[in-house]
């Protein structure tokens, strides 16, 4: 098995996986998910791409070696807390992500892959292994889970609802985890009362705009669409098309970062 799991090794494991290896770090958030979704929706979510992705990868010729860390449990989460949530603020978890990066390069490992499960987090890892690549001898990806499709036939139709994806707590979410942790889905999951005006925060008045104006998110009840009409099976097929997605970055960024042995 080329996959292994960072809290599962020994020391000198870790040294030796360091040498060819890829470490991956999945992070997610915990925070209000509407009525019916867990507070760890995120990372659960980016928990299980992240498996999903390197069952597939070990069934594989050659496998890339791959080291999986603990997913970071807290992300950057305060448009959530009208309701609940532990949110780091930009400058923690970029500070926390660049312990992390550094901890990793020291511990040997020159290439590393963050695997992002919430939005908010998005900006702020990217900044992070920009910044980082600038001032270690390290090669280093980031990506979100849900812009990875399989892009082989299937993706289109499995690549969901683009004008909800990946939203919040909506229909592309409530799939997902329909399909991956039915029991933590409170059902039945109600309808999305419209409000008006429409929230502008994933309908700006014009392309290109990033727009945020106060108290959107109470005013949506916590949640950016109507996931009334979520299904597990679509759920299911939604979730494997971004587990193959991301076998293939992560398969892509092995071959273009592998050192010569």
């Amino acid at each position: 098995m080329s996959q292994s799991k960072l809290t599962e090794l020994t020391w000198r494991e870790v040294r030796r996986a360091g040498e060819q290896g890829i470490a991956l770090v999945p992070i997610g958030s915990q925070e209000q998910h509407a009525g019916h979704l867990p507070m760890g929706t995120d990372t659960l979510l980016v928990e299980t791409a992240v498996d999903r992705a390197l069952e597939i990868l070990d069934r594989e010729t050659s496998a890339p070696q791959v080291v999986r860390l603990p997913a970071l449990p807290f992300g950057h989460s305060p448009h959530h807390l009208f309701a609940a949530a532990v949110s780091l603020s930009a400058a923690t978890l970029g500070a926390v992500l660049d312990d992390i990066l550094d901890s990793l390069v020291t511990s040997g490992y020159r290439r590393v892959m963050v695997v992002n499960g919430h939005g908010g987090n998005d900006e702020i890892m990217r900044l992070a292994v920009k910044r980082f690549a600038l001032r270690a001898r390290v090669t280093v990806a980031a990506c979100s889970y849900w812009t990875l499709t399989d892009g082989d036939g299937a993706g289109g139709e499995e690549a969901g609802r683009p004008e909800v994806t990946p939203g919040h707590a909506g229909w592309f979410e409530t799939s997902l985890m329909l399909a991956a942790h039915p029991a933590l889905v409170r059902t039945p999951v109600p309808a999305r009362t419209p409000v008006e005006p429409p929230p502008l925060f994933d309908n700006p008045p014009h392309p290109g705009l990033t727009v945020e104006r106060h108290g959107e998110w109470q005013r949506v009840g916590g949640s950016t669409d109507d996931a009334s009409g979520a299904d597990a099976d679509r759920g299911g097929r939604l979730l494997e098309d971004r587990a193959r997605g991301l076998a293939r970055a992560i398969r892509a960024f092995d071959t273009a970062s592998r050192s010569p042995r």
